[in-house]
């Protein structure tokens, strides 16, 4: 089989002309074309022996660098619903707007000034030019706390291609952005009832020298003169992401031990995802000394992304870390999102996604109906509080997912999934030889529908299987009974009223309890041979409404097998009823025979 598979694929890499296609476009050796990952020298590098103890700071920029990712930007009154989202999230410095891009822009960033809690910094962006800084400074004026952001390229490449500017001179404009914003903010004599802060982003930072790096931030720190108790942040963006995880991270944790003041100094994280890894990359630069994260909602951003908040504030939350934001209801979040992003969340978003708590897997239903059952067991004895579920790292109600929608059931589930459905939707707790046949029926029917088993659908299925709750249309009803016991301590006799066809009998039967009693005497009566094979039990409910669940596996002359299911407050009834659910299909299905037995039974 391995073989035949290697010969169609290089089968398909080759033209009718015989020319090869492989690497038609992708380079066998990138290294002739692409540089390799940079390497910085850390003497006593840190960040790999240390785990996050805390949540950071964390800054949205949904409605400024989310927004202008859009192909259809969104209306002020997304903007609007958005922003009190945000805060409602327990968002408390929110980026909303490029204010000297439109007037659409200034006027929202008037209206998050006017409706911001006193608590909740409001943060815009502007370009290193005076006339737009002096209007991005003019939309927050009256703001309670207002955050200035500005940046400049200090790569190599931006600085070179784009802006034909060399390092002094970046540093030079970046003093002079820095001198006017503050002329115009915290020294401006108007100015005195906001708190202002100042952050500063040398763009492309991943790409940028660091030592480089470090210079410039020094330059603008000491123009800026911040204190320890209103920091100056210094955003240290990967712009591009253009190196794997743990560079950043040296990155990073480079500049936050060269840089001076360190106390005065709040460095942000704005991983981009060209990679893929911006995760991971805000999680080991926090390790390296990352104060604040910035990033948007499931990680929406301009072209590959941002870095998704959601994820990140619970990867936090999964190791007993509180991120300080509330994803309690995650539905909501990701209605708004969707909403006024016109962008779905995937399905298998982390966290967020429709289908993420969701399992369709046999095997994956089993371990996790068998891990909620043990640490029911856990939780009751005391023995250990902590949440642990196979392939749940989050309990699902904690984000306002419902268990029913752990496990959802097609054709590729096993025992677990239909078994699942039925615990949480009926109550009734399987046997696993009971878990087993039922899972055949599912699996025939998922596979004859060709689709995925709603919950209500799998119920009644097990209803019809297993003649519950149809008591109406069953041959065999059982009226009443009666045991008592005989001399001989091991033998009790037993005296039933049966509806057989609407017509009541009575039958007799001995053994040494209820059910050998009653089987007894329904074979007597039926003529058949028929014999418990599994019997188990528990109980449904609680107090007062309190009833027991049976569960008999029967089988006959022809090892014809069945389960038969009875609930009653008594748990004998239930046992008989259990007898007769199973004993009333195989009427049905013609594997005994009624008219035969009865003639037998009056001869």
């Amino acid at each position: 089989m391995f073989k035949k598979t290697v010969v169609a694929f290089q089968k398909s890499a080759i033209l009718k002309e015989g020319v090869v296609t492989a690497y038609k476009n992708l380079l066998k050796d990138p290294s002739l074309k692409y540089k390799a990952a940079p390497k910085i020298n850390l003497s006593n590098r840190q960040w790999p022996s240390k785990t996050i103890e805390r949540a950071p700071r964390w800054l949205s920029t949904d409605l400024r660098d989310g927004n202008q990712s859009l192909p259809d930007p969104m209306s002020v009154e997304q903007k609007k619903k958005y922003f009190h989202k945000l805060i409602e999230l327990g968002f408390k410095e929110i980026e909303v707007s490029f204010p000297s891009a439109s007037q659409t822009d200034f006027d929202f960033t008037r209206y998050a000034v006017e409706n911001a809690p006193e608590d909740v910094s409001i943060q815009v962006l502007t370009q290193s030019r005076e006339h737009l800084i002096r209007r991005t400074v003019e939309s927050v004026k009256g703001a309670k706390r207002a955050t200035i952001h500005t940046y400049l390229a200090t790569s190599d490449l931006f600085r070179d291609v784009v802006f034909n500017m060399s390092q002094e001179d970046a540093i030079k404009k970046a003093i002079e952005t820095t001198k006017l914003i503050r002329s115009l903010t915290k020294d401006h004599p108007d100015m005195q009832e906001t708190r202002w802060s100042y952050e500063f982003s040398p763009e492309c930072f991943s790409d940028t020298p660091v030592k480089f790096a470090v210079e410039i931030c020094e330059a603008v720190k000491q123009v800026w003169e911040p204190t320890v108790d209103n920091p100056i942040i210094f955003n240290l963006p990967a712009t591009v992401e253009v190196a794997s995880p743990n560079i950043y991270a040296d990155q990073i944790e480079y500049f936050s031990t060269h840089i001076s003041e360190r106390e005065k100094v709040c460095i942000s994280l704005h991983p981009h995802n060209d990679r893929g890894c911006a995760v991971a990359a805000a999680e080991l630069g926090l390790l390296a000394g990352g104060d604040r994260i910035e990033g948007c909602l499931f990680g929406n951003g301009e072209r590959t992304g941002n870095i998704d908040l959601v994820t990140a504030a619970l990867n936090m939350y999964t190791h007993g870390i509180s991120p300080n934001l509330d994803f309690s209801d995650m539905d909501s979040v990701v209605a708004i999102v969707e909403e006024c992003n016109k962008i779905p969340v995937h399905p298998r978003a982390p966290y967020g996604g429709s289908l993420v708590v969701c399992a369709f897997s046999g095997s994956h239903q089993d371990a996790i109906k068998k891990g909620f059952t043990k640490q029911q067991e856990r939780w009751s004895k005391n023995d250990d509080k902590y949440w642990a579920i196979p392939y749940l790292p989050i309990d699902p109600k904690d984000i306002g997912r419902n268990y029913e929608a752990i496990i959802r059931v097609n054709s590729q589930s096993g025992k677990g999934g239909a078994a699942w459905i039925i615990l949480k939707s009926l109550g009734l707790d399987l046997p696993r030889k009971l878990q087993i046949s039922f899972s055949t029926v599912v699996q025939h029917t998922a596979e004859s529908m060709g689709r995925e088993l709603k919950s209500e659908e799998i119920c009644s299925l097990f209803k019809k299987k297993y003649n519950l709750e149809n008591v109406s249309n069953n041959t065999l009803e059982l009226i009443d009974f009666d045991i008592v016991r005989t001399a001989d301590k091991n033998v009790r006799n037993l005296t039933a009223e049966v509806s057989i066809n609407g017509k009541i009998e009575k039958l007799t039967g001995s053994g040494n309890g209820p059910i050998s009693t009653f089987v007894n005497a329904i074979s007597k009566r039926l003529n058949t041979y028929l014999n418990v094979v599994n019997y188990h039990e528990h109980s449904l409910g609680q107090g007062s409404d309190t009833k027991a669940v049976t569960y008999i596996e029967l089988s006959n002359n022809d090892n014809d097998v069945l389960w038969g299911i009875g609930i009653d407050e008594d748990v004998s009834t239930a046992a008989m009823n259990s007898i007769l659910a199973a004993v009333n299909v195989l009427i049905k299905e013609g594997k005994i025979n009624l008219e035969k037995a009865e003639k037998v039974a009056t001869a």
